[in-house]
């Protein structure tokens, strides 16, 4: 079951690997199978494995009260649930057992704890968020990304010298964190108004990845460019233009195309 190419639909997902995804002890392979995660179910296997089961029906309270349930929001809702519990009861093991834990979306509510912890500053926030940047799987680095936006927003020209030096990194997630996390107009989260009509201010991260070979990454930085092309497509035709004068090579032309595409 290890090695399954996974179901492209939720009603042909096997028993056993759908049984083995709500008790933790398997890891999603695709997007079919994360979205069929009952995660009323993984939090009760898994605070039961963590013998931590006291905190059981607080977190399912706190789903029953989301007005709009969905993967995200109740995603959200238990990292956010079991940060405070930690913090309440001095639960100081709690995040390091879930951050290490087998099932993908038990490591997405870790990375709330970084989100929702008021005493780090950004740059330890970032520093200590970059873990999940670099997970093997694809929900926990969107997660990752959606748990420290808003403190990114917060302190966004921070937040861009500090990702600055990310782009140097040897490995792609990481490197794709830099922009994916500050997307104008990113999926399933809030827009960052400033960079929709100043998107000059992201130009630092963009330079530094422009031909960047890993197609995970230039994807980010293509997207990244079409989200201010609906607000400031001069800013995306004239850079687009200047790499091309520049002297483009192929990868830069790979971003250049996926930027221009909505203009």
């Amino acid at each position: 079951m290890e090695n399954r190419k996974g179901a492209r639909a939720i009603k042909d997902i096997p028993e056993m690997v759908l049984e083995g995804l709500n008790r933790g002890e398997l890891s999603s392979v695709n997007l079919t199978e994360w979205l069929a995660i009952d995660q009323r179910l993984l939090v009760k296997h898994i605070l039961g494995v963590l013998k931590r089961d006291f905190y059981t029906d607080i977190v399912l309270d706190a789903i029953e009260g989301l007005q709009k349930p969905t993967v995200n929001s109740i995603n959200r809702c238990i990292g956010y649930t079991l940060y405070h519990l930690a913090k309440e009861n001095e639960d100081k093991e709690l995040f390091e057992l879930l951050k290490q834990c087998k099932s993908d979306l038990v490591r997405c509510w870790a990375t709330y704890f970084i989100g929702y912890n008021d005493s780090l500053d950004i740059r330890e926030k970032l520093e200590a968020i970059k873990f999940f940047a670099a997970d093997s799987h694809f929900g926990v680095r969107e997660i990752c990304w959606m748990a420290v936006r808003a403190d990114i927003i917060a302190h966004l020209e921070e937040s861009i010298l500090i990702l600055l030096a990310w782009t140097k990194d040897e490995n792609e997630y990481i490197r794709r964190f830099a922009t994916e996390s500050i997307r104008p107009r990113g999926v399933w989260c809030e827009h960052i108004v400033v960079l929709k009509e100043k998107p000059e201010l992201g130009l630092p991260l963009l330079e530094a990845l422009k031909k960047d070979t890993s197609k995970y990454v230039k994807d980010s930085v293509g997207n990244w460019l079409n989200d201010a092309a609906k607000t400031r497509p001069d800013f995306v035709i004239d850079l687009c233009g200047r790499w091309e004068q520049e002297g483009a090579n192929k990868d830069t032309q790979y971003i250049i195309k996926k930027a221009l595409r909505s203009i």
